[in-house]
């Protein structure tokens, strides 16, 4: 039997239309959450998105766009969702990159990054956790990445995004640690720093290291300057920990950047 644990609870992710987000919504899903889907797609990926949270086990599940670089829209996002649901738990996961060296990085991508990447987690996390300390109870999954603990070039605002992002998340950990109690659950903010997740968007850079091999000789190129397992982790795995955050008996797992990267940052 599945333990539907968040039953009752609303979950908003950003991002969640494919890859790591719509992992961790399906996820959430499974354990009895009603899911708020919001991220970028036609409307045949959205609808396709949408339907495999419910299939998943969402008692319901609802796409709400927002441009996530617009703190007005965000605002619009969080109080129409919060009509619909109170939000218990939140997952940043929305993000984008650029690579180019520092000289040559335009500064519109430089703006978009640290607005999508960075600002819009402080904006969903302002207006979200005064609730949760009110509820005794609340979840923050900020999805981070490798790239914030460790650097690498050509990604400056990425990686400045990403470390920011872990930043904050201590501060607003360390700002609602005394909410809540044992019983009801407490208030964590936490991140999860993935290093490479087997997505779509990867495909062409394993096409490309096959060299006349097999895709896991691809796979295993592609990694073995940075990820010493030599495998890329699935989307659902990093729902599956997300899901384990939300439960009760982590109320005083919180401040903490969660890496899951086979072993690069242990480097």
């Amino acid at each position: 039997m599945t333990d539907t644990f968040l039953r009752g609870r609303t979950a908003l992710v950003t991002g969640s239309t494919s890859g790591i987000g719509l992992g961790i919504a399906r996820s959430l899903a499974a354990a009895g959450a009603r899911v708020a889907v919001t991220g970028l797609g036609d409307s045949g990926e959205i609808e396709a998105a949408v339907s495999a949270v419910r299939d998943a086990g969402a008692p319901e599940a609802r796409y709400f766009p927002a441009d996530l670089r617009d703190p007005a829209a965000i605002t619009a996002l969080v109080g129409v969702v919060r009509a619909w649901g109170s939000i218990d738990v939140l997952v940043n996961n929305a993000g984008m990159q650029h690579a180019a060296p520092l000289e040559r990085m335009p500064p519109g991508k430089w703006d978009d990054i640290l607005a999508l990447n960075l600002s819009a987690a402080f904006h969903t996390m302002r207006l979200v956790l005064p609730g949760m300390a009110e509820r005794g109870f609340g979840r923050v999954i900020n999805v981070a990445s490798v790239h914030g603990l460790v650097a690498s070039v050509d990604k400056a605002p990425y990686v400045a995004s990403k470390f920011g992002l872990v930043g904050l998340s201590k501060v607003a950990a360390l700002e609602y640690a005394s909410a809540g109690s044992r019983e009801s659950g407490g208030v964590t903010v936490n991140c999860i720093c993935p290093g490479w997740v087997e997505t779509p968007l990867i495909e062409p850079q394993i096409e490309a290291r096959r060299d006349g091999g097999s895709r896991d000789d691809g796979v295993r190129a592609l990694l073995s300057e940075k990820q010493p397992s030599l495998r890329m982790t699935l989307p659902e795995e990093i729902g599956a920990l997300a899901t384990w955050l939300c439960r009760r008996e982590a109320h005083n797992l919180t401040g903490a950047s969660l890496p899951v990267d086979g072993g690069w940052t242990a480097q």
